[in-house]
């Protein structure tokens, strides 16, 4: 990959992207901002306190507070709320596909799946036998999930490094694990810190700490780096990433407070 270009957002605390049919929702500042991949601004929704994450199926927008859901139209209108009671509650991923709405609780370390009406249909804790005892271990709060192509429900287990796919009612199906400093593997107590998917069910992975970002095949294995540590602050935050239907990466860099675009080099495998 290279990177080709990058754009200011106007947020002074940016906190999050997501892609939908190549137009961009950002989250940070009180507010959402929906911007074209060249980085007109589209609309804006004031919310009533910090977004933790935003999600849109098209016509609908789905952001994530603290311990709330707010939906709104396609258009910017607020058509439902949702309030999620647990003690320790702290909201930081959404992925909505097939009128199934899935929301990660790093406080609580658990995963809900609402219907697109506000239904809670299920939880689960990422406990699925005798054989795999450990739940989600989330020792601070990087708790991603997604959805990809085929309609799988993938979820970072970040204290054990590991992506894990999960059936609707919350079976585990399968799962793949890597940790190590080295470019093919995880490292630190949490990491990846965010995922997303490219069309062929390749994973995109961000990590804190040694920052970079980089893709995995479906099955696992490394496949490649997107951006290396040296294009990072030390030590710095990892960069909340999407990708758009070409397969370019748009990564939050919250410590420039800019949007950076990478795209697949001519004539590789991913272009």
């Amino acid at each position: 990959y290279k990177e080709s270009k990058n754009f200011k957002i106007g947020f002074e605390k940016p906190k999050a992207i997501s892609i939908h049919n190549d137009i961009l929702y950002l989250a940070g500042d009180n507010r959402i901002k929906i911007i074209g991949l060249s980085g007109e601004l589209l609309n804006e929704i004031p919310l009533p306190g910090e977004p933790h994450t935003v999600e849109s199926t098209g016509d609908k927008i789905f952001v994530a507070l603290k311990n709330q859901i707010l939906v709104f139209s396609s258009g910017g209108e607020k058509i439902a709320e949702w309030n999620i009671a647990g003690e320790n509650t702290f909201l930081t991923a959404i992925a909505a596909q097939n009128g199934n709405v899935f929301v990660a609780d790093a406080g609580m370390r658990k995963v809900y799946r609402f219907s697109e009406d506000g239904q809670l249909l299920n939880e689960f804790e990422g406990k699925s036998g005798d054989d795999v005892l450990h739940g989600f271990i989330i020792p601070s709060p990087n708790f991603d999930l997604d959805i990809n192509d085929e309609s799988e429900l993938w979820v970072v287990n970040p204290g054990m490094h590991a992506l894990e796919n999960y059936t609707l009612d919350g079976n585990l199906r399968a799962h793949w694990k890597s940790t190590s400093m080295n470019p093919e593997g995880f490292s630190g107590c949490c990491n990846p810190a965010h995922f997303t998917f490219l069309a062929d069910g390749s994973f995109v992975t961000s990590e804190k700490g040694l920052v970079r970002i980089k893709i995995h095949k479906p099955s696992g294995e490394f496949l490649g780096m997107v951006a290396a540590p040296s294009q990072f602050s030390d030590e710095g935050k990892a960069p909340d990433i999407a990708v758009d239907s070409r397969g370019n990466v748009y990564a939050l860099d919250f410590e420039k407070n800019i949007v950076r675009v990478f795209e697949p080099k001519q004539g590789s495998d991913l272009e």
